[in-house]
């Protein structure tokens, strides 16, 4: 926003083109799969096609578990291993057939979504969890049929029913946690309306919302939900859009201002005119940048990938070793195959698969919810690192909202009316805080805007114009430093006040002060950052005495006053350079080289030009509690990751000793079906302490 303070709007507007064009940096978003393993081919996307294919998909694995549980029931009944236990015994003529039958429907039934991303999993190259149960349920299922037809040994189809019974309720669980994760994303897709109420000349006609066009004006009547971006023609109303930007409180709407697409409505009718619609729309462009954000692996991602990949080939190595071992020690074939096949389903990495994916559903979602638009995934994740906050002032730590204070002249030519009346032309057709500040003075005491002639920038100093006759400048005190023009000594007060000086014809006619309020959240971020040790700076194309006076009042750690664009970036490299890790926040158009040098890009500001920025990371609202929030975050979605990572494997380490038998000598064995209960609740554990996360965003 360095320009915004050096009053240099036109180079605003040419980096807002430029900065369009530059390509994302740091993360390249590849696809990818929402498991460590094929997962028999579910990869639950975001949109309806991919949010209703994976409702299949936990339909089938539901139906696929009862009719499974069904057939489990007279399996245990009838097998002669689980009689001897219990003490008792029914064994019916063919005994030994009516268990292959029912377990034969159960292998190729219950077993097929596991058998089925086998193969996927071996045509990738690419061995993951599919393959170690599919080859636990192959290696029981063909043995024990042996055992049917004539080899010896002891069936073990009772450990084979209750395996996949068991595996299906678990990938039945999880898959329901991973929808979990991807409603929030569904709830914004569903907060279009379907139609909306198009205004032609006098009459009103409900379209389809994929008819409807750019310039056309829609009526939104009270508590429905805006069908577009736009802008009101006609009307006010209070607008609720804690969807889309977390912010709670209803926001007053007037004529000209814009509204988001899927707001709602309050209690009077407005006319807008549509701006953006369909893939162009605000809420659009947040739903790709979630999903594409949900698909970018970041280093913890990868880190869990190549974990679950040797999990996947130890545990075959183990497998096949334990049953050489028991072998060796002269233990029954069907004994020493036990133990493998419980290694076998002990060691799926599942829970590792499901680790790191969930949690980064769940937390970019969620934040798309509070006003966090998350780009780069590594970059939120290091977000826990940040150890230095470099702030824009304007519109972050203060509300941007500049009202004029004092307009003093030091020529005897012009008044200070006259001062105010001729730099009202340069600043007509600006955006810039400051513009706006004039302009509203102008229009409270009922003045005449006279029209600019050659328009000009001075880039990061300010503007001039031909005004009446008169060359004008408004510009700020670096302007006057490097022409060698003295500053009037009281230009500057005790007060955090911004100040532009008007020269006409070449001297310095005068000055304008305006004053730019503190937002009342800065000074509670600012302790949050500070109990976490980070250190708050504030860079600022104001004065020496505004940015103390700021400075002072937020208890800031330091501050860098009157910076011009290009020296935000050699602010960062010297935090850096002393070994802080750096994050920045700008608007995230004349900040991007700043935005790009940091080591966590933060653009604030809300509306439609949200998903131009190339920060790290969007705040939708200017609110300094949501960066606060946001680190906050960070550092939950990274222990949350951690604290899964930890589980997953920890329980693999200990349980697959266990499973290949190394406490035999105590008489504590592990049982395939007790392994898989193990393996199942591993999962679930990881998939709600995923869900765990939506408690850790601070909601406004």
């Amino acid at each position: 926003m360095e320009n915004h303070e050096h009053h240099n709007h036109d180079e605003m507007d040419h980096s807002k083109m430029d900065h369009s064009k530059m390509k994302h940096k740091k993360e390249d978003h590849s696809k990818m799969n929402h498991k460590g393993g094929d997962h028999s081919g579910h990869n639950p996307g975001h949109g309806e096609h991919g949010h209703d294919h994976h409702k299949m998909m936990i339909a089938d694995f539901r139906k696929r578990f009862w009719v499974t549980l069904v057939l489990t029931i007279p399996i245990l009944f009838f097998s002669p291993m689980i009689q001897d236990f219990f003490g008792y015994e029914f064994l019916l003529p063919g005994n030994p057939y009516i268990l292959f039958a029912l377990s034969t429907i159960v292998y190729f039934y219950g077993g097929w979504p596991f058998l089925k991303g086998f193969w996927s999993e071996i045509k990738k190259g690419a061995p993951g969890m599919m393959t170690l149960i599919s080859m636990a349920i192959t290696v029981a299922y063909v043995y024990s049929s042996a055992t049917v037809f004539g080899l010896e040994g002891v069936d073990f189809f009772w450990e084979l029913a209750t395996l996949i019974a068991i595996m299906l309720v678990g990938h039945w669980i999880e898959m329901k946690s991973v929808l979990g994760a991807s409603k929030a994303l569904q709830l914004l897709v569903s907060m279009m309306p379907a139609e909306a109420h198009r205004v032609k000349d006098d009459t009103i006609e409900d379209i389809p919302l994929e008819d409807l066009l750019k310039d056309d004006v829609i009526l939104v009547k009270p508590g429905e939900k805006v069908p577009a971006d736009g802008i009101i023609v006609d009307g006010s109303s209070y607008l609720n859009e804690s969807m889309l930007t977390g912010e709670s409180k209803p926001v007053k709407k007037d004529e000209n201002d814009k509204v988001i697409g899927g707001s709602v409505n309050g209690n009077s009718t407005l006319k807008v005119k549509v701006e953006h619609t369909g893939k162009d729309s605000y809420l659009n462009k947040v739903i790709k940048m979630v999903e594409e954000a949900q698909k970018t692996k970041s280093k913890m991602q990868n880190l869990s990938d190549r974990a679950a990949k040797w999990l996947t080939y130890i545990a075959l190595g183990i497998g096949f070793g334990t049953l050489a071992v028991w072998l060796i020690l002269g233990f029954p074939f069907v004994y020493a195959l036990e133990r493998m096949v419980t290694v076998m389903v002990i060691a799926c990495p599942h829970a590792l698969g499901l680790a790191i994916p969930l949690v980064v559903a769940i937390s970019t979602a969620v934040s798309a919810q509070n006003g966090l638009l998350i780009r780069n995934r590594t970059a939120f994740e290091e977000s826990r690192k940040i150890s230095a906050l470099l702030f824009d002032k304007t519109g972050t730590l203060t509300k941007g909202d500049f009202g004029v204070t004092r307009i003093e002249s030091v020529s005897e030519t012009y008044s200070s009316e006259e001062i105010l009346r001729l730099s009202s032309a340069l600043e007509q057709s600006s955006e810039h805080p400051i513009a706006v500040g004039i302009i509203k003075k102008v229009k409270e005491d009922n003045m005449t805007i006279p029209k600019p002639e050659n328009f000009n920038a001075i880039t990061g100093k300010g503007v001039e114009a031909n005004v009446e006759g008169k060359q004008v400048k408004v510009v700020s005190p670096g302007f006057l430093r490097d022409e060698k023009i003295t500053i009037p000594e009281d230009a500057y007060s005790d007060a955090a006040e911004t100040v532009v000086f008007v020269l006409i014809d070449g001297k310095l006619a005068g000055y304008i002060a305006l004053a730019d309020e503190i937002r009342p959240e800065s000074a509670e971020a600012i302790k949050v950052f500070k109990k976490n040790n980070i250190k708050v700076l504030m860079a600022t194309g104001d004065n020496e005495k505004t940015a103390k006076a700021v400075s002072d009042k937020l208890g800031l750690d330091g501050y860098y006053a009157e910076v011009l664009p290009h020296q935000k970036v050699e602010i960062v490299e010297k935090l850096q350079n002393k070994g802080e890790f750096v994050a920045m926040t700008g608007d995230g158009v004349n900040d991007a080289p700043a935005l790009a040098k940091a080591d966590v890009g933060i653009a604030v500001g809300s509306g439609t030009d949200v998903a131009a920025e190339t920060a790290d990371i969007i705040l939708v609202n200017s609110n300094p509690q949501d960066i606060a929030n946001l680190i906050l975050f960070g550092k939950a979605t990274y222990n949350k990751m951690i604290q899964n990572l930890v589980w997953a494997t920890g329980y693999n380490v200990v349980a697959i000793p266990l499973a290949a038998g190394v406490l035999y000598s105590s008489g504590f064995v592990l049982g395939p079906a007790v392994g898989a209960v193990f393996m199942s609740l591993s999962t679930i554990i990881v998939a709600i302490n995923a869900q765990l996360l939506k408690r850790k965003i601070g909601k406004k």
